[in-house]
């Protein structure tokens, strides 16, 4: 089969368009890379992995999913094939490095779905690999350290985060530790859960979904130091319009309220009781105030560090995919 024809970032929305070091793919012009890639879900696999407020099809996993999990396939190949080279200089029989796939998005655009996803698919592939997947949420400082810093409005954005934890259990992870572990966190405490921790075990592949995962290093004349994303060997940034996500987040916000809102122990139990107008009302603030704010001034300035871009339309369809020139 010849490679499909590229396009230019003419489709692309022009309020911020995609480089042209960037190949731009339509749907129809993606879904043939799955070239031979076997489909290894069923729609009961789907039913599980599928968001809150995600829609999400087999023609999904068909069109997009498995074109993306043969290309990662490719790029572990050769990354552990360069791994394999640089140990055969060094005459070093070390621990195997896993490959760490980062991915990245706003808030409701969809990319816990999107990590689940391909969790699923490259834990089926014929070599059986072990994909672990981690979210930054766990991350996050406590409530009382955000309280004491008076972060507690500016929670997800780069400042409310323990980037050095997350840096230094990425290194850990890369450098082949026998056991590396991570926090958790819960999204019905809203907080990070005492005592609660993650493990990852020698891994094959581990992937590290989070709102900032591919924030930029410091500006020149700033002190040196390592980011999340110096560890990456891949990484992806799950796109859409802004007015497309705020629409998505106060769907998601409406479900939440009539869902785990409910619970009393919740840290939002307090929005189970306003009215739908209130609620939406309520959603649209937070967005404006924070998730808005954030996704300007620290998210959708990193879209362009990413390999591979998934721009989605009002279905939460993904509609076109940017990957980058090597």
């Amino acid at each position: 089969m010849s490679d499909p024809p590229v396009t230019t970032e003419r489709r692309r929305n022009p309020r911020s368009p995609i480089p042209s070091r960037f190949l731009t793919f339509t749907r129809a012009e993606w879904a043939p890379l799955r070239a031979n890639t076997p489909l290894t879900l069923s729609d009961e696999d789907l039913t599980a992995l599928r968001g809150l407020n995600d829609v999400l099809s087999m023609e999904d996993v068909v069109e997009i999913y498995l074109p993306l999990s043969r290309l990662l396939s490719l790029y572990v190949q050769g990354t552990r094939t360069l791994h394999s080279a640089t140990s055969t200089f060094l005459g070093d029989r070390s621990a195997k490095t896993p490959f760490i796939l980062g991915l990245a998005g706003s808030v409701a655009v969809g990319k816990s779905t999107t990590a689940r996803i391909l969790q699923a698919l490259r834990s089926r592939w014929p070599d059986h690999p072990r994909v672990d997947l981690l979210t930054t949420d766990g991350f996050l400082l406590p409530n009382r350290v955000l309280e004491e810093r008076g972060l507690m409005q500016r929670k997800g954005f780069p400042e409310s985060y323990d980037r050095g934890r997350l840096v230094r259990f990425l290194a850990d992870v890369k450098s082949g530790a026998e056991e590396v572990t991570a926090p958790v966190y819960s999204h019905v405490r809203y907080d990070i859960v005492p005592g609660a921790q993650q493990t990852v075990r020698h891994p094959d592949i581990v992937i590290v979904e989070g709102l900032n995962v591919l924030q930029a290093p410091p500006a020149a004349g700033a002190e040196m130091q390592l980011f999340a994303s110096d560890f990456f060997d891949f990484s992806i940034y799950v796109d859409a319009d802004e007015r497309i996500i705020e629409e998505w987040y106060v769907s998601r916000f409406m479900k939440l309220r009539a869902t785990v809102f409910q619970d009393p122990q919740a840290y939002f139990h307090r929005y189970a009781a306003l009215s739908e107008d209130e609620a939406r009302e309520t959603a649209h603030r937070i967005w404006r105030e924070i998730n808005g704010r954030n996704l300007r001034e620290n998210i959708l300035t990193t879209r362009t560090r990413a390999q591979l871009v998934l721009v989605k339309g009002p279905a939460h369809r993904v509609h076109s995919v940017h990957l980058r020139r090597v």
